[in-house]
């Protein structure tokens, strides 16, 4: 099987999910699920904690010329985590007592500088 070829704006999701997962796994999340697709939907990482599941949602941006990578988490962004969410509970079913979104921002600076990484907890609720 050919290896597959990333595109530039892959290959920085992918890097963007890793820095995100390492950053959580440094504050004491594990890892349950990366890249859970199904259809209807995908989840870019599952962590959990002390009786915590979250839907964590990664974005990420080179530069800060066209806004902050946190602004594209728009309504219907949110609307496709949720549904990925209930279909990721239905398929997996999760031992948590508690559900939450996070979102995870990521700027790469354009000089190669050290990325800059946002964490925002609970970010959005169900019906919210």
């Amino acid at each position: 099987m050919a290896d597959r070829v990333l595109t530039k704006k892959q290959a920085l999701g992918m890097r963007a999910e890793q820095l995100a997962a390492d950053y959580l796994e440094q504050r004491g999340y594990g890892i349950v699920a990366r890249n859970w697709r199904r259809p209807e939907g995908e989840l870019d990482l599952v962590v959990s904690a002390e009786g915590l599941c979250v839907f964590v949602e990664v974005r990420s941006r080179t530069g800060s010329e066209r806004g902050h990578a946190l602004e594209t988490v728009d309504a219907r962004k949110r609307a496709r985590v949720l549904r990925a969410a209930r279909l990721y509970i239905e398929e997996e079913r999760p031992q948590a007592a508690v559900f939450r979104f996070d979102v995870v921002g990521i700027t790469f600076a354009l000089d190669d500088g050290p990325p800059e990484l946002v964490h925002i907890e609970d970010a959005f609720r169900v019906g919210g």
